[in-house]
């Protein structure tokens, strides 16, 4: 084997390449300050009321506020929150950009270690960059889905196993067991942070296999990897889980439902399976099918043909090699290329079968170019060939790229500004909230002494029969002081119908529109016992 092809070493790296990463770090943050703030549905609906809702005991004063957003795990929440609320608004947006940018580095590392060519640094640098800029990538910069922050742990996750890859195989047991704890720490931190990252912490399992070796190194491997990964769910998960389990019955609540059987909510999933294929060719085809319409597995709207290039080649590269059919002088190195091959199948599989929505694997549209780029530097084709293809289909993949990004609000401060007005008597108010909009970020703004209690939503209905409902009716019918509603806008004709079953009316003739920094018009007023 040439020197030119061989297995590149792990080495520190340079100057010239930490310099590529942070001036990426740094010009993918400016364009997320540039963007200003998010004022996406899920901000707008939990991200900013249960950090709020944790730091200040709020689970036994507030009820469904964030519809079932009120329940998620609030810790990943937590940092932007007090940088918020404590430092200026552009440092926190600027901070939450720095975590979405640094995607760019495990990017970069998987890469350089993987290649066999001369100017593999300049290769890697720009296919990871290239990976950057896929449709919903950009979407989401700037935004709190957190689907491009959880994607830093698991593809840093990746990253270690592909760089230390020789050393996993067959050094010594000890920097093996440390190594994949390492691994598997983060990679599960993620998905107890946010549980729809579970199917790559089996993607990472089937990782931790691909990589080869003796029998030992495999089940050191898999203990070490796999004790990791469930510590860093604990720690991240873990509270969250005995707190849910201890109020409601169900450490996931509400979802699963229907098997925890929380007397809480109804007997339900409360998950969100609208896009779950429900035949075997639309499983088979998916890939194909969202690459054409994104309305196939997302309520984000992008364009991005780069996974479904990265399905295609792969199921092409395993024909090949299945035929006994070899690259002579690949571009890649085959075990790199396993591992992530490995990462990238066992998760997206998992996924299809649990969520199928594409947010959720938008580490996989980061990886698609370097999945491409690995795939076809292993087919049996001359180095000048796969070069000139891998430019191609990257060339194609861009063409088809779009983004859209959501209207941002200026940077300015206090991060959320309402005009509520004011509360005579807080400790003796109650606030009622209606509908399926976002209004989880109006409660902060109100006085800590005010319950809030969503009676109507996607989670709760006033005639749904749940015990949070019937805990609800008892608080409201018992509340001796004023109540107020606090509904969108555009949605009052829901309100009314909703607040009859509580035995409210609303005092039409005071209700005021009030409005907030972010976006939208919101409706308060004043509810009085309905007479019968």
């Amino acid at each position: 084997m040439s020197s030119a092809n061989a297995v590149p070493k792990a080495s520190r790296l340079t100057p010239r390449e930490l310099a590529f990463l942070g001036v990426s770090i740094l010009a993918w943050t400016v364009y997320v300050v540039w963007l200003g703030k998010d004022t996406s549905w899920d901000f707008r609906n939990y991200h900013w009321y249960i950090p709020y809702a944790l730091l200040n005991d709020r689970m036994g004063i507030d009820i469904a506020v964030a519809h079932q957003g009120s329940y998620y795990n609030p810790l990943s929440d937590v940092p932007f929150y007090w940088l918020a609320t404590h430092t200026t608004s552009w440092f926190a947006v600027a901070v939450l950009g720095i975590f979405q940018a640094a995607n760019i580095v495990p990017l970069y590392l998987i890469a350089r270690s993987s290649l066999r060519m001369e100017n593999r640094e300049l290769a890697a640098a720009a296919i990871s960059f290239f990976a950057m800029t896929g449709g919903l990538t950009l979407s989401i910069l700037g935004t709190h889905y957190y689907d491009n922050v959880m994607s830093l742990f698991t593809l840093s996750g990746l990253a270690i196993l592909v760089a230390k890859r020789e050393e996993l195989a067959a050094g010594p047991l000890k920097n093996v067991a440390l190594w994949c704890a390492a691994a598997g720490l983060i990679t599960g931190c993620a998905a107890g942070l946010k549980l729809p990252v579970l199917p790559f912490t089996v993607g990472f399992a089937a990782a931790l296999i691909a990589v080869g070796g003796s029998r030992k190194h495999l089940l050191t491997r898999l203990a070490a990897g796999g004790l990791g990964g469930v510590m860093g769910f604990l720690i991240c998960a873990g509270f969250w889980m005995w707190r849910m389990e201890e109020l409601t019955g169900n450490p996931l609540f509400p979802y699963f439902n229907d098997y925890f059987r929380s007397p809480m909510a109804l007997d339900s999933p409360y998950r969100d399976m609208r896009f779950l294929p429900t035949d075997f060719w639309k499983a088979i085809f998916l890939p194909i099918l969202f690459s054409i319409d994104w309305r196939i597995c997302d309520d984000l709207p992008y364009t991005d043909i780069r996974v479904g290039l990265a399905y295609v080649i792969t199921i092409a590269v395993l024909a090949v090699w299945a035929a006994g059919k070899r690259s002579k002088d690949p571009l890649a190195d085959p075990t790199a290329a396993r591992i992530v091959f490995v990462f990238a199948a066992v998760s997206y599989f998992v996924w299809l079968k649990v969520f199928a929505i594409y947010r959720y694997i938008l580490q996989l549209e980061m990886l698609a170019p370097l999945v491409i780029l690995l795939g076809i530097g292993l087919l049996p084709l001359p180095r000048r060939t796969q070069l000139v293809t891998v430019g191609a289909i990257c060339f194609v993949a861009l063409l088809f790229t779009r983004s859209e990004h959501l209207e941002g609000a200026p940077l300015g401060d206090p991060y959320i500004e309402i005009d509520l007005p004011k509360i005579a008597n807080p400790a003796h108010t109650m606030v009622v909230m209606t509908g399926d909009g976002p209004l989880g970020f109006i409660a902060p703004s109100l006085p800590p002494a005010v319950p809030v209690l969503r009676i109507d939503g996607w989670m709760m209905q006033p005639r749904d029969g749940s015990y949070l409902t019937h805990e609800m009716k008892r608080r409201v019918y018992g509340h001796k002081g004023p109540i107020f509603l606090i509904a969108d806008a555009y949605d009052m004709g829901r309100a009314s119908a909703a607040i009859v079953d509580y035995g409210l009316a609303i005092e039409w003739q005071d209700c005021r529109i009030f409005t907030t920094n972010l976006t939208g018009a919101y409706q308060w007023c004043p509810l009085s016992r309905r007479t019968w």
